[in-house]
């Protein structure tokens, strides 16, 4: 099997502790252990002596039914039975894929977006159709290209839903369309929806739209936790859901049960946690948007409730060249938008400390002067 680098991974694998000022990232804040216990209100003790009495055994194969209860709980028309635990958005990301796609299948991936959408498919031998955004419709694809791609094999359609590293959302009304069409043929839906809105823009699972939709999400980007490594894969199709159970077996066995509880905790204090992350994002989205006013070599469609944004540059080289010598120089780390497919742009990951954010948007600014004094 043959696939592509990862691009994003392999430029944070190799450059993000180099970093002084990491303004790159698309998790919202990340929140300590400390916290995390902290929000039963008791400075963390209840939680501190339940781990102190878990066994570290393998704990429940596909997450406890606490946790599979919790995530159901936010769709629906996803029963707990069909909430399968897997290590991460990729993990689940992962074993759909792998579950449903053989060589020779036609898939249409949402196109630039998380790379894993589209090359994972690939390695396995699918035909890959890209459905692309569009900068200048605020990073949203048409449906008409959609209606040219999809045909009457069509295996699955894989969205990613909002979208990195723009920050796009296709909303309900798009997704009934994508549904419909997708149900004339007999495909599968695959939403990878961990970037889900913070803000009030309403938001629709593609599981609670289509019976053989499938949803995948975690608890790292809009819940602060990426370090637990808990996601979900979850479908409204109990048939679907058994065949992901057997694939599982061959990937993972478990989250772990320390994990497992970490996650219980973060899903029952869901609403103390988006309502911190949404003052975060409101905040530093601020910042973002007056900066952007200011600085003459950047442009923005801004993103749709989500911590991830995608900034065009206006410089004389490319973006890659720039991000590496920004990091050297400035200790600024961004993710260069050809990491994406998008090449004279740069992931800002907005959400991170305000007054990193701040520091890091001026030695951009900064660093961006040197051009002008090129013209």
């Amino acid at each position: 099997m043959q696939i592509a680098g990862f691009g994003v991974e392999a430029w944070l694998n190799e450059h993000e502790r180099e970093a002084t000022t990491d303004i790159s990232q698309s998790s919202v804040a990340a929140l300590t252990l400390g916290q995390v216990a902290a929000l039963d209100g008791d400075d963390g003790q209840a939680l501190a002596t339940q781990l102190q009495t878990v066994r570290l055994d393998y704990g429940w194969i596909e997450g406890s039914p606490e946790f599979k209860r919790l995530v159901s709980s936010q769709y629906q028309h996803v029963p707990a039975a069909n909430v399968l635990q897997t290590n991460g958005a990729t993990g689940a990301n992962q074993l759909a894929i792998y579950s449903l796609i053989e060589p020779g299948d036609h898939v249409i991936a949402l196109y630039p977006t998380y790379q894993q959408l589209y090359d994972i498919p690939k390695s396995l031998g699918a035909q890959v159709d890209y459905w692309r955004l569009h900068e200048e419709r605020g990073w949203l694809p048409t449906l008409a290209e959609l209606k040219q791609l999809i045909r009457p094999d069509t295996k699955m359609i894989l969205l990613n839903n909002a979208m990195n590293p723009t920050g796009a959302l296709l909303d309900e009304a798009m997704l009934r369309q994508v549904v419909a069409l997708a149900r004339s043929v007999g495909a599968y839906v695959l939403a990878d929806e961990v970037y889900q809105p913070l803000d009030d823009t309403p938001f629709t699972s593609v599981a609670d739209l289509y019976e053989h939709g499938i949803a995948v999400n975690s608890l790292s980007k809009t819940y602060s936790v990426p370090g637990i490594r808990i996601g979900w894969v979850a479908t409204p199709d109990a048939t679907l859901a058994d065949r992901f159970r057997k694939y599982r077996d061959y990937t993972m066995i478990c989250g772990g049960v320390v994990s497992d509880r970490l996650a219980v905790q973060v899903l029952r204090h869901r609403e103390k946690i988006l309502a911190r992350n949404r003052q975060i994002m409101t905040t530093n989205l601020a910042i973002v948007k007056k900066w952007v006013a200011a600085e003459p070599r950047a442009q923005m469609v801004f993103p749709r409730g989500v911590p991830v944004s995608c900034v065009a540059l206006d410089i004389p080289l490319d973006d890659e060249t720039f991000c590496l010598r920004l990091l050297r120089d400035t200790g600024v780390l961004l993710v260069p938008g050809s990491r994406f497919d998008l090449p004279g742009h740069a992931r800002l990951g907005y959400c991170t400390d305000a007054q990193a954010l701040q520091r890091g948007l001026r030695l951009l600014s900064d660093y961006l002067r040197q051009f002008d004094a090129k013209n």
